[in-house]
């Protein structure tokens, strides 16, 4: 049921942020460190676990997923706020930082996709399948 897919968010979301608030205490910073991270970990670990042993009702897997859907967003973009706050309070120096992080990884993710050569997409997947279904050959046009 769709009320135990809430229930498995509600309790990851509790020990997320629990084990964020320890994790900060143990490196001396007055914050939550990483909680909402962990939280979202322990759900993937938590469904996964349940899909696996064949328990994870569709109910439970409807209820995971809207929810997380609309979590996900929400508390991503409060962290995000707090980070900037953070950051521009911090000096130049964190700002710096900031965005070295986000260049290098932009960098990475355009030279993992050169590396990986092509790939087809969503679209062609689809279309390939299609035409397997019906017995004839798929027939794809290029779009630039």
């Amino acid at each position: 049921m769709t009320i135990s897919g809430v229930a498995l968010l509600a309790i990851c979301t509790l020990l997320g942020s629990f084990l964020g608030d320890v994790l900060g205490f143990l490196l001396g910073v007055k914050a939550n460190v990483g909680g909402v991270g962990i939280a979202m970990m322990l759900l993937i670990a938590a469904r996964l676990w349940l899909a696996g042993r064949g328990r994870l009702t569709p109910g439970a897997k409807v209820g995971v997923e809207f929810w997380g859907s609309l979590y996900i967003p929400i508390v991503v973009a409060m962290a995000a706020q707090q980070n900037v706050v953070s950051a521009i309070a911090g000096g130049p120096v964190v700002v710096t930082a900031g965005v070295g992080a986000i260049v290098i990884c932009f960098a990475t993710v355009a030279l993992l996709s050169r590396l990986t050569g092509q790939t087809e997409s969503m679209d062609e997947i689809e279309a390939h399948e299609a035409a397997a279904a019906a017995g004839q050959p798929a027939v794809i046009t290029e779009t630039a």
